[in-house]
C-alpha cells in the first residue's frame, strides 16, 4: 500500500488515452466538420467522456443538463450513457455553434435524447424545476461557473451528479501570469466549490481537470431511544 500520491504526468495521460476506446467514425466525422466550420477544437478528450459516461450510469441518470454545447460532442457522448427514454438538454450561447450541434445531433444515434437550447445558462437554467435533474455538466464561460453551480444545486435531485470541466485552467492553473483570460476565473471557482453547502466534490485529474461532485442526501433524524 502506498502512503504517497503518484505525480500525474503527461505520460500517465497518454497511458490512459491509449487504453480508452477511441472515438467512433461518427464522432471523428463530427470533429472534422466542426474544424471545417471554424469551431474551436476544445471538446473534452475521449477518455474523459468515457469516464463521465460511467459516472452517469452509476447514478442512474435519466435527465441531464449541460451548459456549453460547442459542437455537440460531449452532449452526444453523455446521451449515449442514458437509457432509451433519457433526455439531455444542452445550452449554447453561440447561434452558430447551436445550429451546428442541432445538425449533428439529428444525424446521431441519440437524436431523440438530446435537445439543444440556444441562449445563456442564466436564460435557461431557471426554467428547470427544483430537484428535477440527475446530473449537470458545466463547460461554458468560467466566470459564470459559480452562478451555474448555484442553479445546478437547486435543480439537482439529492444524490445527483455535478461535473465541471477545466479545473486545471487550460494547463495554466499555477502560472503567475496566465495568457488565458479565463484562468483566474477557474482559480476562483476551484476555491468556491469546497464552500458550497450540501456538495461533496473532488477534482479528478483527467482531461483538463474535472470537478466531480454529488449533492448530499438530506440528513435523516437519528432514531430516538426506546423508553423503558
Amino acid at each position: 500500500m502506498s502512503h504517497t500520491s503518484t505525480l500525474v504526468t503527461g505520460a500517465h495521460f497518454a497511458y490512459i488515452a491509449q487504453r480508452t476506446q477511441p472515438d467512433d467514425d461518427f464522432l471523428i466525422a463530427l470533429k472534422k466538420a466542426a474544424a471545417a466550420a471554424g469551431i474551436p477544437p476544445i471538446w473534452v478528450a475521449p477518455e474523459q467522456i468515457a469516464f463521465m459516461g460511467i459516472l452517469l450510469r452509476l447514478v442512474g441518470a435519466r435527465r441531464v443538463v449541460e451548459v456549453g454545447t460547442l459542437a455537440g460532442y460531449s452532449a452526444i457522448g453523455m446521451a449515449r450513457a442514458l437509457p432509451a427514454d433519457g433526455k439531455l438538454s444542452t445550452i449554447e450561447l453561440s447561434p452558430k455553434h447551436a445550429a451546428f450541434a442541432r445538425e449533428w445531433v439529428a444525424k446521431s444515434d441519440v437524436a431523440n435524447r438530446v435537445e439543444v437550447l440556444e441562449g445563456g445558462g442564466a436564460d435557461h437554467l431557471p426554467h428547470f424545476a427544483d430537484g428535477s435533474i440527475d446530473a449537470v455538466f458545466l463547460d461554458a464561460d468560467k466566470a459564470s461557473y459559480p452562478e451555474y453551480l448555484r442553479e445546478g444545486m437547486r435543480l439537482l435531485r439529492p444524490g445527483g451528479l455535478m461535473m465541471a470541466d477545466n479545473a486545471f485552467a487550460f494547463g495554466q492553473l499555477f502560472d503567475q501570469h496566465p495568457t488565458d483570460r479565463e484562468a483566474p476565473a477557474v482559480r476562483r471557482f476551484n476555491d468556491f466549490v469546497p464552500t458550497v453547502a450540501g456538495l461533496d466534490a473532488v477534482i479528478v485529474p483527467i482531461g483538463d481537470g474535472l470537478w466531480v461532485g454529488v449533492k448530499r442526501e438530506p440528513a435523516k433524524p437519528l432514531p430516538q431511544p426506546a423508553l423503558e
